[in-house]
């Protein structure tokens, strides 16, 4: 787990806050202006992704997420990619589904 990941568990106030001034300064109009360079960043907004687009318990094919990310933003790949390095989204028989 990167180091980044406990902070992100954490459920004290400043982690809130922070959560919120990041989809704040990066979400505009429902969405992704651009892919932050700071890891911490980019896992509040991968996180904030994942809970919009795994919206039933089910798995996602390929093509049925990368149409929901597009909606977000048009670097799919970049995003899927770090969803699942982050251990936020898996990915098994050509099928995603929402991780921890």
């Amino acid at each position: 787990m990167h180091r980044t990941m406990a902070l992100m568990d954490a459920d004290e106030p400043e982690d809130a806050a922070f959560t919120a001034r990041v989809i704040l300064s990066f979400i505009h109009d429902g969405r992704l202006t651009n892919i932050p360079a700071r890891e911490r960043r980019r896992q509040v907004l991968y996180r904030y992704l994942r809970d919009q687009i795994f919206t039933e318990d089910r798995g996602y094919p390929e093509k049925e997420l990368n149409q929901r990310l597009a909606l977000f933003h048009p670097d799919v790949a970049t995003i899927r990619r770090g969803m699942v390095d982050a251990g936020l989204v898996t990915r098994a028989d050509g099928e995603y589904r929402r991780g921890k």
